[in-house]
This record gives C-alpha cells, structure tokens and sequence, in this order.
C-alpha cells in the first residue's frame, strides 16, 4: 500500500480524512473498554496510531513520532482514552449526556445524606468491584478517571470546550513527563 499512495497523489486533507475515519474513529469507540487493557494491546493500538501519524505528516519511519503527535494535537492512546471518559463524565455531570450515563456519575454530594469533607471537591462515589471486567465498565472507569483529574479540571463552572482544553493540557503534560 506504501508504494501505492506515493504514486497516485493523494492530497493532505484526503489523508486526513481517511485517517479520520479508520482509525481514530477506531481509537475512539468503546474507550471504557480500553481504560484497563494490557500494557501489550496499548502498545499496537500506539503503534496503529502512530502509523496514521506518520501517513498524514507524511514522517520517516525514523523520525522521533512524539513531535509529530504534537503537531497534530493527538494524544497518546493511553491519555486519548482518559480524555474521552473525562469528557463523557463531564458531560453526564453538566446534563447534557445520556440518562443511562448520567446515573453512574454521581458526585459524592449527592450520593451523601450528611455533608462531607470532600462535597466540594466533586468527587465521583467509588464503585466497588470485584473482577477485573467490572473494572472496565463505564461506571469504575469514569470514577477512577474523574477523581484522578486535578480539582481546577472537576470545577462545576467550566464550558465544555474549557473543560476539553484544560484536560488535553493536563494529559499532554502527564505524556510529556512519561506519566501514564
């Protein structure tokens, strides 16, 4: 396929387009899935990920793909998946995500009859489980990663495209210091 699209003159915003469609569209489907995966299966879905990387900033297989990651504005898959279950909590916290979701999110506030110490903090109740396939669902995973984010990111007053902008730093910076 490599010598295929050298010959036939694809132009950038075509790649970008199919690049859109096949894989981040697959990187972004089932991300509660993907929250408690094996350190080998995040490395091929990095891998795939990086591929579409070079394809679209037309990179070397030698280039260092970290920059490239960057000028794309593309999160690493690991802080990708983070980034989507942060947004649907925040969404589901903010009114404006499904029902089904919205009841596994609920603030400790809310879940308390008397006042806490931690009610300002926005903070998810845990959920507790017992297997790691209960890890994965959207209920453990939206807790783990809700309550992880910093306070200033929980803040009941952000838009969402505040909200997205301040957890896409955040979580560049966490990849920038090999936090994962």
């Amino acid at each position: 396929m490599g010598s295929t699209c050298r010959t036939c003159r694809v132009e950038p915003s075509g790649i970008w387009a199919l690049v859109q469609a096949f894989t981040a569209s697959r990187l972004d489907s089932c991300n509660a899935l993907f929250f408690c995966i094996t350190n080998e299966l995040f490395c091929r879905l990095q891998s795939a990920q990086n591929a579409a990387a070079r394809l679209v900033m037309d990179a070397k297989r030698s280039d260092h793909i970290s920059p490239v990651l960057r000028q794309l504005r593309w999160l690493p898959v690991r802080q990708r998946v983070v980034f989507k279950i942060a947004t649907l909590v925040h969404r589901s916290l903010s009114g404006l995500a499904p029902g089904y979701l919205a009841d596994d999110c609920q603030l400790v506030t809310a879940a308390r009859a008397r006042l806490l110490r931690s009610a300002d903090t926005r903070k998810l109740t845990v959920h507790q489980t017992s297997s790691c396939f209960e890890d994965r669902t959207f209920a453990a995973a939206a807790t783990r990663v809700w309550n992880s984010l910093p306070a200033n990111s929980r803040k009941a007053e952000s838009s969402r495209s505040r909200f997205r902008r301040s957890l896409k730093t955040f979580l560049f910076r966490q990849s920038d210091n090999g936090v994962l």
